[in-house]
């Protein structure tokens, strides 16, 4: 049998490029651990927050339920991405532009037009999924509602409509008092239209509105101090994320100034505060993140019609109407979806 012999030089060589290459191999392995590897393949959600982690806690766990229906669960198969404004409204458009950079997979916007509108001025290419009350085409967000085109599409939900239906509950349950007092933030892309719908609510009611603004938290104490001293029947609160994510901090000083006040939040109520009426934010947030499961798996923003969530609830706190003195009529009482004892 003939035998073959390599040369000294190119067995030295040969072996030379063998552990070269184990070496190199065996450097990347042991770099890129099991562990970092998956987060490396894992697709990014960006969320943008317009305010902190606390007030969406409740919003935040129906968002990571409407992931999970469409098989992404965060740390496992998805990473999330967040930044918050802290209420500082002005970031959202630096914020949305560092998503961007980050080149997340797709950016969630939930909380209002002012989230939407941020995400969409950073980006024409990455997916966004908003979350909204109002009417995302008289806002801007979308062209069409069952073409949204672009890259954008989301949940929109009826809290902002729901503003007039706030002020008949007020009624029924003061039916005779006639003037009662509206609380407005002037910063909002829907205040005006809310407040145009609600005079005529109220005229057509017989009834007369007195309109205080509050942007800021600092300016919360002065509208109830002077719906204490403007005698109105009660205090009614215009649909607005601002107002929404305060809840606690509203409830707190309705009770202190004796004030019966409705928002649109089941937060309120929750806290202390007397009644709510507004869109099921449970369904608008689940329904986001199921929307932006969906896209993570390859469907197009363009070709996903924007959900409207239809659904309104009215919650009732007896233990604030006991301590304000009210006695709810039995027809609202049959209406609410649920009643805190």
């Amino acid at each position: 049998m003939a035998l073959r012999f390599m040369p000294c030089a190119a067995r030295r060589t040969g072996a030379m490029r063998r552990r070269e290459f184990v070496a190199l191999f065996g450097g990347a392995a042991a770099w890129m651990t099991p562990a970092r590897a998956q987060r490396l393949a894992m697709p990014v959600i960006g969320y943008l927050g317009s305010e902190s982690p606390e007030p969406y806690a409740s919003r935040l766990k129906a968002f990571r339920e409407g992931l999970a229906e469409t098989g992404y669960i965060a740390g496992r198969n998805v990473a999330i991405e967040f930044r918050w404004a802290e209420g500082q409204y002005r970031q959202l458009p630096a914020l949305a532009t560092e998503l961007v950079n980050r080149q997340v997979t797709v950016i969630v916007a939930p909380g209002g037009a002012e989230v939407a509108l941020a995400a969409k001025s950073a980006t024409r290419t990455i997916p966004i999924v908003f979350e909204m009350g109002g009417d995302p085409i008289a806002l801007g967000v979308v062209g069409s509602l069952s073409r949204p085109g672009g890259n954008l599409t989301g949940v929109s939900s009826l809290s902002v409509e729901a503003s007039l239906k706030r002020l008949e509950f007020m009624h029924e349950l003061f039916p005779a008092n006639r003037v009662f007092a509206v609380a407005a933030n002037p910063t909002s892309p829907t205040s005006n239209s809310q407040l145009a719908n609600l005079h005529a609510g109220a005229s057509s009611l017989g009834l007369q509105l007195r309109i205080l603004n509050a942007s800021t938290e600092q300016e919360f104490e002065a509208v109830f101090a002077a719906v204490a001293g403007m005698q109105a029947g009660g205090l009614v609160f215009t649909s607005d994320p601002y107002f929404a994510y305060r809840s606690g901090q509203l409830a707190a000083l309705a009770a202190r100034h004796g004030v019966p006040a409705i928002t649109q939040s089941r937060d309120f109520p929750v806290a202390g505060g007397l009644m709510s009426y507004g869109g099921d934010f449970d369904q608008s947030h689940r329904h986001a993140g199921m929307y932006a499961g969906r896209i993570l798996k390859g469907e197009r923003p363009a070709d996903l019609a924007v959900q409207r969530v239809t659904k309104v609830e009215l919650f009732i706190n007896l233990k604030a109407a006991k301590a304000l003195g009210i006695a709810f009529p039995p027809s609202i009482l049959s209406s609410a979806d649920a009643v805190i004892e």
